[in-house]
């Protein structure tokens, strides 16, 4: 039978270094300024800014699903841990929930730019501060997996290889 992937190296990947969280911040920051550029759009009065955070959030939504992908794999060969897992299992779902929620945001963010480009609906701002705080509990979910849990690092694979961890 053939192998789908190549040897796992040193960090217990068939890749270099973990991808997922490469594409993962720039859903961050397009998530993120998205909603900055609505809010500073709608307190200046500079309706310009709304375009500029349309596209933002709609390259945001087409890259969650591939720092998803990418972050599925990456959960899947990271043999967590302890409260690791429990961690890695909330992180997995929380993101699942962030792609529907960037999906359903740019959706009707779409709509809204059709009607009338230069209007921006309190209720979108609202539903934005929303998916700001989903990002903000999914960062600190991540952050603690690599810093706190060290999944994927060479010393905790070198660890988990040995049996003691």
């Amino acid at each position: 039978m053939f192998e789908l992937l190549p040897p796992l190296n040193d960090r217990n990947l068939p890749w270099v270094d973990t991808i997922h969280p490469i594409v993962v911040h720039f859903v961050i920051a397009m998530a993120l300024i998205a909603f900055v550029f609505d809010l500073i759009g709608r307190l200046a009065g500079k309706p310009s800014l709304y375009e500029v955070s349309f596209w933002n959030l709609l390259f945001a939504t087409v890259a969650i699903f591939i720092a998803i992908i990418f972050g599925q794999v990456e959960a899947g060969l990271a043999n967590p841990y302890g409260a690791s897992r429990d961690i890695l299992n909330l992180h997995s779902t929380l993101g699942w929930v962030l792609a529907g929620v960037l999906s359903v945001l740019t959706a009707w963010r779409y709509v809204i730019r059709s009607r009338d480009p230069q209007k921006l609906p309190l209720a979108f701002l609202g539903a934005g501060s929303l998916l700001s705080a989903l990002v903000v509990v999914q960062v600190v979910l991540g952050n603690q997996l690599i810093w706190v849990y060290g999944l994927h690092t060479v010393k905790v694979v070198e660890a988990m290889r040995a049996g003691l961890v």
